[in-house]
């Protein structure tokens, strides 16, 4: 059977889709070593048209991820390195004058893409940072007056590196809010790490993923149709209670001087319904909004100077208020 074509078909059957996103873990599984985590919380951005913050140190393949996820996916991806030179045209593209017609005409830039990695984006200036918020709110780019559309599926992945913060602009906190989720890319265990050198010394090539075996296994269709399928999944009234509660948890804390935004709860609900349809349910459950409350919660809270000279962290913080909220029956 082969997967390039077995799955070229446009489906809208829900049921083939979830068969097809779960299949992306063991595709991507060829390339990329022990980033499970990651992998499903990037599916879970794309059901829910969200973006992703990761932040690893170098050398953990955030950017590997991203091309081996657009591989499986059959999505077109472009890759921007955010430096301090780097201007808001270089990313959304500019108008270009040709001398042959004596006008000028649009030439798009890399955001025009269906998965963006913006690698170190907290490396350039706030204004090419700002550059990409149209683009993840509206899904358009508009230079000249002249709003464009951008195409669908759209991702942004925007990488930060937890160390080194010489030199760079840190995100503000109405930037952060804009992402669904922020992913944590961990240092790989022992035997992940053997299990990398191993497919290296066999002659891994990570710039060429259709030698490493990587393969469509799903489709922009697929995904469209799990999208629908998500937005039909059943919230109950004690779920949205519940998620509210936390939310509103957060803004209570001690250790914070900024808690989550409602903005922050309408993503954490979204981000369960995700997750509930993927595990094979059509309805949400507490241990949906639990499973996805640290990487959709994480980045909209602010920790107080104090706690966070105590070792508290935005993790732990988050931890506790979920072990203090009364749970739903």
């Amino acid at each position: 059977m082969d997967p390039t074509t077995d799955n070229a078909a446009p489906t809208g059957d829900p049921v083939a889709a979830r068969a097809a996103l779960e299949a992306l873990r063991a595709e991507i599984a060829k390339a990329v070593v022990g980033q499970d985590p990651a992998v499903t919380g990037l599916v879970v951005a794309l059901l829910c048209r969200g973006h992703v913050l990761l932040e690893g140190v170098p050398g953990v393949a955030k950017t590997l991820l991203i091309r081996s996820l657009a591989a499986a996916l059959e999505l077109d991806t472009k890759r921007v390195q955010f430096t301090p030179d780097l201007m808001p045209s270089d990313v959304t593209g500019s108008l270009v004058y040709d001398a042959r017609t004596a006008e000028f005409s649009f030439q798009p830039g890399p955001v025009f893409t269906n998965l963006l990695l913006a690698d170190e984006i907290n490396r350039t200036p706030p204004k090419t940072q700002s550059s990409l918020l149209e683009a993840m709110e509206e899904r358009q780019v508009t230079v000249d007056g002249t709003p464009r559309a951008l195409p669908d599926p759209f991702l942004v992945a925007a990488t930060q590196n937890p160390v080194e913060y010489e030199g760079t602009y840190p995100l503000p906190e109405a930037q952060l809010d804009r992402f669904l989720l922020k992913l944590t890319i961990p240092l790989p265990s022992r035997q992940d790490e053997i299990d990398v050198l191993t497919r290296h010394a066999e002659g891994f090539d990570p710039r060429d993923l259709r030698a490493a075996g990587v393969r469509p296994v799903a489709t922009a269709a697929d995904l469209e149709a799990a999208r629908r399928a998500v937005a039909a999944t059943t919230v109950s009234p004690e779920i949205t209670a519940y998620v509210v509660d936390i939310c509103r948890a957060t803004r209570e804390s001690p250790s914070l001087t900024l808690g989550v935004s409602p903005r922050g709860a309408t993503a954490l609900l979204a981000t369960a319904r995700a997750w509930a349809w993927l595990t094979g349910r059509d309805y949400v459950i507490p241990d949906d909004v639990k499973a996805l409350a640290l990487p959709t919660l994480r980045h909209r809270i602010q920790l107080r100077p104090e706690a966070e000279m105590e070792g508290v962290t935005a993790d732990s913080v988050i931890t506790a208020v979920l072990s203090h909220v009364p749970v739903p029956r």
